[in-house]
């Protein structure tokens, strides 16, 4: 943040209304929050729009150390004092608003100077997460929570069944936003400085999706060649079907599978933008819907439900919001799931387990409790993207070929 930007009123009150949905009110998720709040006021311009929205984020991202640093909890009557905090860490001068009126400088700015009483806090994570991040990572632990707490890069995907990423970036050049490629990404282009793509022309014609670079490797995982058939088991809105539709060539057969039908609708929304016209969506309504695809498939992905421990940087939200005991219960889901789908493989035919976590409970450790019950499965490869190494989101990938019916 520029030290020397000049804050308005009614940016302090619009980015403590955003803070106090966000964190007070039941069901809100971050990305829709701010979207609300950046068109609530027609006359922010681009840099009032910059500061709301990195402040906003960044608050959420460092909302323990700056508990800390300000004395007291986050409470919807202390908000503005948290914001006053992150304001003078970022060598803000307050302005005089009637916000700040109450907030005692010099007593935050003394503790600066002070150490962190515990990791958790250093980290800005609750306790039971840095416990459950030590337990299942060791002293790596350490390394990867600082690289979840580096806010993520825009990364976009070239939709090649219209374009190419050499072809999108001079498309994108020629509406004023600069992207580079990444080194081992093909159609990954990285975004120069965050800006608001879905108003470009290249985006309304379909010519790219926004997909984090791990996230791209899931589909070329697969292996999948035009003509296969292949289930999407976990389609959700669509990001990785529509990546396979187009490593497809769009020939062949897609079946994007999902609980909630308001996401398969929105895939059909985005496929149709893509122009990817190999997609048959398909509700799980019951456990006739697995046994009507039975043994059917050349390849499955199993892009399952999980915490989220891998995609932090993104969502610093699910820190405060994740509980321990959807962890808990989540690890039966997948299991189950990965028991219900490997039955849809045919035989030589490919399975793929893949999360957004980087907790082994979550990973290595469904993968072998799937293999011990089902010999007819064995294991062809892993691979796991750590976001200290990799930098970019934290993802696991398990490649399962079945040998017999």
């Amino acid at each position: 943040m520029d030290p020397q930007i000049k804050i308005h009123r009614n940016l302090i009150l619009g980015l403590e209304k955003a803070l106090k949905e966000n964190f007070f009110e039941p069901n809100k998720y971050a990305d829709k929050v701010l979207e609300r709040a950046l068109k609530s006021d027609k006359k922010w311009g681009s840099k009032d729009r910059k500061f709301v929205s990195e402040s906003f984020y960044e608050i959420i991202r460092w909302k323990r150390r700056l508990e800390f640093y300000a004395n007291k909890e986050m409470k919807a009557d202390t908000v503005t004092s948290i914001i006053a905090t992150y304001l003078l860490l970022n060598k803000v001068k307050l302005p005089p608003f009637p916000e700040f009126e109450k907030v005692y400088v010099t007593k935050i700015k003394d503790r600066f100077k002070l150490p962190f009483p515990s990791p958790a806090v250093d980290h800005s994570i609750p306790d039971w997460m840095k416990q459950r991040m030590e337990k299942e990572l060791g002293e790596n632990w350490h390394k990867e929570m600082r690289a979840l707490n580096v806010p993520a890069q825009t990364v976009i995907r070239a939709n090649t069944l219209k374009t190419t990423a050499e072809k999108l970036q001079e498309i994108l050049a020629e509406e004023k936003i600069t992207v580079n490629f990444i080194s081992g990404f093909k159609d990954a282009l990285v975004l120069e400085e965050k800006k608001n793509i879905f108003k470009t022309q290249a985006f309304k014609e379909g010519l790219f999706e926004i997909q984090d670079a791990s996230s791209q490797l899931v589909a070329e995982f697969l292996d999948v060649t035009p003509g296969m058939r292949v289930i999407d088991a976990c389609a959700g809105a669509g990001g990785k079907t529509l990546h396979l539709a187009s490593l497809m060539q769009n020939k062949g057969q897609i079946i994007a599978l999902d609980a909630h039908e308001w996401k398969l609708q929105t895939l059909k929304q985005r496929a149709r933008r893509n122009g990817a016209h190999n997609i048959q969506t398909k509700v799980i309504e019951d456990s006739k819907t697995f046994k009507r695809l039975e043994s059917s498939a050349d390849r499955v992905l199993i892009d399952a439900p999980c915490s989220g421990m891998g995609v932090l940087r993104r969502n610093p939200d699910a820190k405060w919001k994740l509980q321990e005991e959807f962890i808990d219960r989540i690890r039966g889901d997948q299991e189950q799931i990965l028991q219900n789908n490997s039955k849809l493989v045919k035989k030589d035919g490919i399975l793929v387990y893949a999360t957004c976590s980087v907790l082994p409970s979550e990973n290595t450790e469904q993968v072998k409790k799937f293999l011990d019950k089902n010999p007819d499965f064995v294991l062809i490869e892993e691979k796991k993207l750590l976001p200290s190494t990799c930098n970019f989101d934290g993802f696991y990938m398990a490649k399962m070929k079945r040998t017999e019916n």
